[in-house]
């Protein structure tokens, strides 16, 4: 290696700024290499008259080392570019992988990676090659509470589409993918994208704590704060949909638009989703992937072979090797392991925006079934379902066009203010009641003065306790209060926190706590999920955390516990409410 260099520098001089040995290693991040050459060259100016037989007498010269063929690499511009849509069929073979010498000098590897993927690509010096370059945006952080999420901004337009994509993700990596970076232009093309990578995955920190859905919300809104992003359209695949469906409920008024692709409500066979695997048939998948993730064979399978059967030979390496180098093999069984408790079941009458459910007849693996998408569009108000033809997951693949076509139509109509009328005075939110044990037989012991004074300390209690977890404060009646959060598992660590707090004082609480939908009435809020709330705290044991079944479902992956409490009858509810007390850890 290091005498064809040399060879090379004495025929090109200072004009050669480096030689590469082109191989199957996985570092390095150019976007323009053939898995067939032997060498790769990259001078600082396009070819000049007499370098194409320059370049040709030299590997000629080196033939007998070893290095059969050449790659030139042209120009160096300051940012970042992949090969043009154009330019994938004549070079069928290009890989994105890359070794570096030890006798190159090149500062700053990382930059160089990224950066100094090429500009213009000429084989033989032909000009025809010209590859078009792909403005690769800046890497930015946004804070999610003690984490840091990795997140990309492109394209302008009136809406902002933020795009979540099944399991991992590289926001860096993903640009040297042929088939990421060809949908990332064509969503730029539609609006201004934003991108980021979830928690645990690809550049964004990974947390110490339990993951769940309310956290990911909690990401979602610090990357749009951070983004200059008020209101976005969420587009979900896959098993993202329940995050994405799940935060539209909560925060309508950020939300301009739901899009969901080939996705779920849960992934466990259910009474009314009967076609779903079996929990033991997801928990084997689990460990499968626990196992085989990072197995270049394992990847092929799975998401070619099995999700992705037309994605091009040549852009198949760079497109698992985001997956493989997004995530280590436990975090990816972490990940899907949280997923099995996930259930949105309850939140799909409560998604108030516009939806487009999006599904390919052919698509049909594990919870990933036709019959899923349209279980979601029966359950979502006003949702629109599209079955498209094809058998692949990912939407650059197969028939992309009439996929794109549904999309850009949907974004028209959410641009122009058709379709779903967003009801921003309907939320949804997780409502809290407390009430001291035996109130009036304590009051009656300890006298009206001191019991005020005692009354004072647990109102101070609970007050600190509702700040601390975002909790807001609706009424407080005598010895009780009212709250509401914006998520479940804040709900409920503040109500075993308040527990705690006024336990101290010598007090007893129960507390009971419900998700559901609720109105906004001027500084209150009112609706059915009110009633529910209250009448599953009446049910609480003294020194219990009482939730409804639905608490219970949309705190997948917080770690909490929970005993079963059976079915009960509320009074003036109708039907019968499984109940669930949670455990004291």
């Amino acid at each position: 290696m290091a005498e064809a260099t040399e060879a090379y520098r004495a025929a090109l001089g200072d004009r050669l700024l480096g030689a590469y040995a082109l191989g199957s290693l996985a570092h390095g991040g150019f976007s323009a290499l053939a898995s067939d050459i032997d060498l790769g060259l990259i001078v600082n100016d396009p070819l000049q008259p007499g370098d194409e037989k320059t370049i040709e007498t030299v590997a000629d010269a080196e033939k007998g080392s070893g290095f059969v063929d050449v790659l030139i690499l042209g120009s160096v511009p300051r940012r970042g570019g992949v090969l043009g849509e154009d330019q994938e069929g004549r070079l069928d073979r290009l890989r994105h992988q890359l070794r570096r010498p030890d006798d190159l000098d090149l500062n700053d590897r990382r930059r160089r990676g990224r950066d100094v993927a090429s500009e213009s690509l000429a084989h033989g010096a032909s000009s025809e090659d010209t590859v078009r370059a792909v403005e690769i945006p800046e890497t930015r952080y946004a804070r999610s509470g003690d984490v840091s999420i990795a997140y990309q901004v492109t394209g302008e337009g009136l809406l902002d589409l933020i795009w979540i994509p099944s399991m991992t993700h590289h926001v860096e990596l993903a640009w040297e993918s042929p088939a990421h970076a060809r949908l990332f232009k064509r969503f730029a093309s539609m609006a201004r994208l934003i991108v980021f990578d979830k928690r645990g995955t690809g550049m964004s920190d990974r947390p110490s704590g339990p993951e769940t859905l309310e956290a990911r919300m909690d990401d979602i809104r610090a990357v749009m704060d951070a983004g200059g992003s008020d209101r976005a359209v969420l587009f979900g695949l896959g098993e993202a949909g329940p995050l994405c469906m799940l935060f539209a409920a909560t925060y309508p008024e950020r939300t301009a638009a739901l899009v969901l692709l080939h996705s779920t409500p849960r992934f466990v066979r259910a009474p009314d989703l009967p076609w779903l695997p079996s929990r033991a048939e997801m928990e084997q998948r689990v460990e499968e992937f626990g196992r085989g993730w990072g197995d270049p064979s394992f990847h092929f399978e799975e998401m070619i072979e099995r999700m992705n059967p037309s994605a091009p030979e040549q852009e198949r390496a760079a497109f698992l090797r985001v997956f493989r180098l997004s995530v280590s093999p436990g975090g990816a069984a972490a990940y899907l392991r949280m997923s099995l408790d996930v259930d949105v079941r309850d939140v799909l009458p409560l998604i108030r925006v516009p939806t487009l459910v999006l599904h390919r007849s052919g698509v049909r693996q594990g919870w990933a079934v036709p019959a899923s998408s349209r279980f979601l569009a029966e359950h979502i108000p006003g949702a629109r379902l599209v079955e498209l033809p094809g058998r692949d997951f990912g939407p650059v693949f197969g028939e992309p066009e009439a996929l794109f076509a549904e999309l850009e139509s949907f974004l028209a109509e959410v641009r122009e203010g058709r379709g779903a009328e967003v009801e921003p005075d309907r939320v949804l939110a997780t409502v809290l009641f407390t009430d001291i044990v035996s109130a009036t037989a304590r009051a009656a012991e300890l006298g009206d003065r001191t019991w005020r004074e005692l009354l004072k300390q647990h109102h101070k209690a609970v007050r600190g306790q509702l700040g601390r977890f975002r909790g807001r404060e609706m009424d407080t009646a005598g010895d009780g209060f009212f709250a509401t959060f914006d998520g479940p598992a804040r709900a409920i660590t503040c109500a075993c926190a308040i527990r705690e707090a006024v336990h101290a004082l010598g007090l007893e609480l129960r507390s009971g706590l419900h998700s559901g939908e609720c109105e906004l009435l001027e500084d209150k809020v009112g609706g059915i999920a009110v009633h529910i709330g209250a009448r599953v705290a009446a049910r609480a044991l003294p020194g219990e955390v009482l939730v409804s079944s639905t608490v219970k479902d949309l705190v997948a992956g917080s770690g909490i516990e929970f005993e079963d409490r059976g079915a009960h009858e509320l009074k003036g509810i109708p039907g019968e409410w499984r109940l669930y007390a949670v455990e004291v850890a």
